[in-house]
């Protein structure tokens, strides 16, 4: 499916990166491969959850870059020749990249029993989250007197 949001481009100012961050979007394949889940655990702590039976820790390779989580894997050549009467668990390389909302890090990865999780958690800046203001009285409020 292609979208095409170059029509929006002369009415919108300051959004052609987010008019191309949507492009890439419905341009992105869906993976089918390995199988994850996306979990939201609380308010801003998620937990995605691959499973790649048969991948050893240090084949898989876990980045972020410009807000872009890229999950590899990529599976080290076997030693010796292997007859399969049957071949049901897919030792293939593979990538994923999931795109992450702003202020959403990574807080830490675990490979247990053929499951890799991945901890994410959104933290706002201090300047950004919500704080209640206290109301004051005309003493206490330090406003410039009109003349």
């Amino acid at each position: 499916m292609r979208i095409d949001f170059s029509s929006l481009y002369p009415n919108v100012v300051g959004f052609e990166r987010m008019a191309r961050e949507l492009e890439g979007l419905f341009e992105q394949k869906s993976a089918s491969w390995p199988p994850y889940n996306i979990e939201k655990l609380e308010q801003d702590r998620y937990l995605i959850t691959l499973a790649v039976a048969g991948f050893e820790r240090d084949e898989l390779i876990l980045e972020t870059e410009l807000g872009t989580l890229k999950i590899k894997g990529q599976k080290h050549p076997q030693e010796g020749e292997r007859t399969f009467l049957h071949q049901g668990i897919a030792e293939r390389d593979f990538e994923l990249s999931f795109k992450l909302s702003q202020h959403v890090e990574v807080q830490g990865a675990r490979l247990e029993h053929g499951l890799l999780q991945i901890e994410l958690a959104r933290e706002l800046p201090e300047p950004l989250k919500p704080r209640q203001i206290a109301i004051g009285n005309a003493e206490t409020l330090a406003l410039p007197s009109a003349k």
